[in-house]
């Protein structure tokens, strides 16, 4: 027990220094952006109206005009007690941004996370089962293509075959144009997400599939399932009995690794099908220079990447009970 708790204290720890170290890291990078906050919000013609007087201003609103070391340490002192900014670009405070933002995505990555999961486990315990065989070949085809391919094209394929030609899905959103959003609901919201979830799920299905289905060969290859063959037991009893058990907490932890690959995914999922999500915000943001929104939505991406690695070490420690304790041998 205590070098479990030693071994969770240490990851959070860790992802605590991390989450300051992401928010150094894109402060100094927008800092050093050549976008020019003032005239990406104002616009060049209203920008050279302005008096110097008046620009002034503006640079001591947005705080343009101080020292980065400075701006860096008044939003780290803000964000410390949840205070995230105002953004620039909405003229709304950062989290009232970031939640309505973060609850379609976390809707739309939800929906892709767990489909993509349960479709690469079952493919993997299919392609390690039949070894070799046609349904072997065809699932590491797939998945060596899958791999490979833009998901940015592949989310505009999708949307080419079934919202232009075949009409069955809408074209973008994530709720019907010129409804009031008390009528919204949760069918429609299910409905507009299909094809970015499904795009996200597809390109996400590679690497679980690929990581099960070498998990599932090695204890198809062990002496236990080689006794229970022995013994005549059939090939879906030794699945279920033995291989299922010990191949499901590798492929969870990998699962919850890929959270990363989910959210960067979504970041160009969301662009071609104008989902209105973080992602979005975030390339919104970033053009448009808004500062304190887009260290807000880093801060948080960030925060959920580093939750989901820390899931997954602990689900290591329970896989190896050596990760515990730093590698040591009992």
């Amino acid at each position: 027990m205590k070098h479990n708790l030693l071994f969770a204290g240490k990851n959070f720890i860790r992802m605590l220094l991390l989450l300051a170290a992401v928010s150094v890291a894109t402060f100094a990078l927008v800092s050093a952006s050549p976008i020019d906050p003032l005239q990406a919000n104002v616009g060049q013609a209203a920008l050279g109206s302005m008096s110097e007087a008046q620009k002034e201003k503006l640079r001591s609103y947005w705080g343009v005009d101080e020292p980065p070391v400075k701006r860096y340490l008044n939003w780290a002192k803000d964000a410390l007690r949840g205070d995230l900014g105002t953004s620039l670009l909405y003229r709304q405070p950062v989290t009232d941004v970031i939640a309505v933002k973060l609850s379609n995505s976390l809707f739309l990555m939800g929906m892709a996370w767990v489909i993509s999961g349960l479709l690469g486990f079952c493919l993997g315990v299919l392609a390690g089962v039949f070894r070799g065989r046609t349904v072997d070949k065809l699932v590491k085809g797939y998945c060596l293509l899958i791999a490979s391919t833009p998901a940015f094209w592949l989310a505009l394929l999708l949307l080419l075959i079934f919202s232009v030609w075949l009409k069955l899905l809408p074209i973008g959103l994530s709720v019907p144009i010129g409804m009031e959003a008390a009528g919204v609901t949760f069918l429609d919201r299910v409905r507009h997400a299909i094809l970015p979830a499904f795009t996200l799920s597809i390109t996400g299905v590679s690497n679980i599939a690929l990581h099960t289905r070498e998990k599932m060969i090695d204890i198809m290859e062990s002496d236990y399932v080689l006794f229970a063959r022995a013994r005549g037991e059939k090939t879906g009893s030794i699945v279920r009995r033995h291989a299922l058990r010990n191949v499901l907490l590798p492929a969870l932890t990998l699962q919850f690794a890929s959270i990363s690959e989910i959210i960067g995914g979504s970041v160009l999922v969301e662009q071609v099908f104008s989902y209105p999500g973080l992602g979005q915000a975030a390339v919104a943001a970033g053009t448009g220079s808004d500062v304190p929104l887009l260290m807000g939505i880093t801060l948080i991406t960030a925060a959920i990447v580093f939750f989901g690695n820390f899931i997954a070490n602990l689900l290591y420690g329970v896989v190896d009970p050596r990760m515990r304790k730093g590698g040591r041998r009992t």
